[in-house]
């Protein structure tokens, strides 16, 4: 599990959830105001009780992050009993290399526009195999059982008749991953564009509305029209409005349903974010 930022009541959210924390492996934070790392030092405290994994946990974020959290953990005397190790975000988001790579994923991020350093982060999932055509290896009189997972990862496997079976043979070509951009605190900028680009999910603050564009400018925060209109121009499936400003709350003059819809006039493919929504990510071309 994947954590991006980690705001005063995480953990409260945590225990509100079907979310285990003892599966959180890395966390990704934008940038250290607080409502985005408040909830960090806690969070990794309790995870120390719940049982980390050996692996234990990876951090991503700015170049203070890890001086914060060593002052935090010292002067409030906590141990951490798990690995855990700060990667500066800053250096790769310069020079557009990866952030973090395995077997499945790429994370890159690059820089954003605010009044403290802020970074976006892009997250690709890996191609993936082709379609394992089962008909063809019944043809073939290919037995049915383990030998169709190795085959169908592209495996070259040697039957039991002693014949050799090229997987790559019996799948299509490689299909695309999914990706997401997760792009909070900014005010609108080319570099949030071209690191969303194609992208199946954009997950975007708007902390203003569209009336309230100066303000946006001077605090250095997105709009919704923003936020859509770097939806548009970077021609992403699907654009999540999320950080709104509590003066939107549900009974003002403008709501959070003003701001989706001066979303949607640009971008219609917009949802609002909420507590423990779930969204699942399809590559747009393997959908259609």
């Amino acid at each position: 599990m994947w954590l991006f930022d980690c705001g005063e009541g995480t953990q409260h959210q945590f225990l509100r959830s079907e979310l285990r924390l003892s599966q959180l492996r890395r966390v990704f934070i934008t940038h250290m105001h607080g409502d985005h790392v408040f909830g960090l030092p806690g969070l990794l405290a309790s995870l120390g009780l719940a049982g980390s994994s050996p692996e234990g946990v990876d951090l991503y974020g700015p170049d203070p992050l890890e001086s914060y959290l060593q002052g935090v953990l010292r002067t409030s005397s906590t141990r951490i009993g798990y690995p855990l190790q700060v990667h500066r975000v800053k250096r790769a988001a310069e020079q557009g290399s990866l952030v973090f790579e395995d077997d499945d994923f790429t994370v890159r991020c690059t820089p954003l526009t605010h009044r403290v350093p802020a970074y976006a982060y892009r997250i690709e999932q890996k191609p993936l195999a082709g379609r394992f055509d089962i008909q063809k290896a019944r043809e073939l009189n290919i037995p049915p059982g383990p030998v169709y997972a190795q085959l169908k990862n592209g495996e070259t496997v040697t039957l039991a008749d002693g014949r050799v079976i090229d997987g790559t043979s019996l799948c299509g070509a490689e299909r695309p991953g999914a990706s997401v951009v997760y792009c909070t605190d900014t005010v609108f900028c080319d570099a949030a564009v071209e690191l969303a680009q194609g992208a199946d999910l954009l997950i975007h603050e708007s902390t203003f509305a569209h009336g309230e564009a100066e303000m946006a400018f001077q605090k250095q925060h997105s709009t919704s029209t923003m936020a859509a209109q770097t939806a548009a121009e970077a021609g992403v499936g699907q654009l999540v409005l999320t950080h709104l400003s509590p003066r939107y709350a549900p009974g003002n003059p403008v709501t959070p349903e003003t701001l989706l819809n001066e979303a949607k006039t640009i971008f219609p493919n917009t949802l609002l974010a909420k507590d423990f929504l779930t969204l699942e990510v399809k590559p747009r071309c393997n959908s259609l």
